[in-house]
């Protein structure tokens, strides 16, 4: 059940709403580009390479968008530069969880590790929605997942040609 306190809408706009987006674009967003040089090289040490590039990618670029979109005077969204770094962090932290599994020196074990990652993420990304914002958990866990399946499966059918 969610909280039923009221939570400070000043601490949900400016710290809950910009981690969420990070945390959404990173583990989202870094899935392509990791598991189609996963299937594309079968070799975890490529997969890393490029699922660390796209965290990496993915987080300077999200921090970038998120500072620079909104001043946050007028909308009490919060500085800028706060916002964009807790964007930039999280998109990073969820880009990088589910590539730390292709470190280990066997691909099958780390594919199969790195999905269970990914679906976590999934749930606690939807956890977030449903605790903080009072979104439907499973719907909101649908949506994410949704989003997810669609560039896992651009990743792995590019990487698989």
């Amino acid at each position: 059940m969610p909280q039923k306190e009221h939570i400070d809408r000043d601490f949900l706009l400016q710290i809950v709403q910009p981690a969420l987006i990070g945390l959404i674009d990173g583990s989202v967003s870094t899935l392509a580009p990791l598991f189609a040089a996963a299937f594309a090289s079968q070799d975890p040490r490529i997969a890393f390479l490029v699922g660390t590039a796209a965290a990496i990618g993915a987080a300077v670029s999200m921090a970038f968008a998120e500072a620079l979109s909104d001043p946050g005077y007028q909308t009490g969204r919060g500085h800028p530069m706060i916002r964009g770094s807790i964007v930039g962090a999280t998109t990073f932290f969820g880009g990088i969880f589910h590539t730390l599994p292709f470190l280990l020196p066997d691909f099958t074990s780390a594919l199969y590790l790195a999905y269970a990652v990914v679906g976590i993420e999934l749930l606690l990304i939807g956890y977030a929605r449903y605790y903080y914002f009072k979104a439907s958990f499973w719907f909101s866990v649908a949506q994410v997942v949704f989003g997810g399946a669609l560039v896992f499966l651009a990743g792995v059918l590019i990487g698989s040609a």
